[in-house]
C-alpha cells in the first residue's frame, strides 16, 4: 500500500503499541471509571492528539534536534516523570479526602481531555518511537504522502482500540459500582501505577 512495505506487519506492530498498558491507557480507563464514556472518550482524544503532535513533530525532524541536544531531551523527559508523579498523588490523595467523608470532585470532558493531552504530551519517549518505527515500513522511493498514510494509520486504529477500551472500561466500572470498595480499590491501583510509571521513566532517564 503506496510505499509502505510489510504492511500487514506494520498494522500488527501499532495494535501491539496499542495494547501494551502505559499512561495514556490508564488515563482513559480513570477518566472513563469516575466519570462515564463522555469523559472517556474525551481522554481519548486528548491522547490522540498528544500522538498526533508527536508524529508531526517526529517527520519533521524536531527528534534529531532533541538527539542533538540531550538537556531539551532530559528536560522533556523529567518533566514527564514530575506530571505522571503528580497525578498519581492527586489520585491518593483524592481517594484518602473520599475515606475521610468528603466525596471527589467529578472531572469535566474538557478537564479530561487536558489531562490525557498532558499525558501523551509529558512522554517523549513517543516521538522517538514513531522515529524508529516509521523507517522501518518505509521504501527507499518513499514519498511524503506515504508518511501521512502511515500517520492517519495510527491514528484510525488507535482511535478503534481506545474507544473499544472506553466502552470495555465503562461496563467494568458500572458492574464494579456495585461492589463495596472497587471504585477504592481501582483508584488506588490507577494512582499507583501513575506513581510507578514515573519512576520507572525517572530511571531511564540518562
Amino acid at each position: 500500500m503506496l510505499d509502505i512495505q510489510h504492511y500487514g506487519s506494520f498494522i500488527v506492530a501499532i495494535l501491539i503499541f496499542q495494547a501494551v498498558p502505559g499512561a495514556g491507557t490508564i488515563a482513559i480507563l480513570d477518566a472513563t471509571a469516575r466519570n462515564g464514556k463522555r469523559a472517556g472518550m474525551a481522554a481519548v482524544m486528548g491522547t490522540l492528539a498528544g500522538d498526533l503532535l508527536f508524529m508531526v513533530a517526529a517527520v519533521a525532524g524536531l527528534a534529531a534536534i532533541m538527539q542533538a541536544h540531550p538537556l531539551i531531551f532530559r528536560a522533556l523527559q523529567w518533566s514527564g516523570v514530575a506530571y505522571l508523579l503528580w497525578l498519581g498523588v492527586q489520585l491518593l490523595r483524592k481517594q484518602a479526602a473520599m475515606d475521610g467523608g468528603t466525596p471527589a470532585r467529578r472531572v469535566s470532558a474538557r478537564a479530561a481531555f487536558r489531562r490525557a493531552f498532558l499525558v501523551s504530551l509529558t512522554n517523549p519517549k513517543v516521538m522517538l518511537f514513531f522515529v524508529a518505527f516509521f523507517p522501518l515500513f518505509l521504501k527507499p522511493q518513499a514519498s511524503p504522502a506515504t508518511l501521512l498514510a502511515m500517520m492517519l494509520h495510527v491514528t484510525v486504529l488507535s482511535l478503534l482500540y481506545q474507544t473499544a477500551l472506553v466502552s470495555i472500561g465503562h461496563r467494568v466500572a458500572r458492574r464494579c459500582s456495585a461492589l463495596p470498595g472497587a471504585r477504592t480499590v481501582a483508584r488506588r491501583l490507577a494512582g499507583l501505577a501513575l506513581i510507578g510509571l514515573s519512576i520507572k521513566l525517572a530511571a531511564d532517564v540518562r
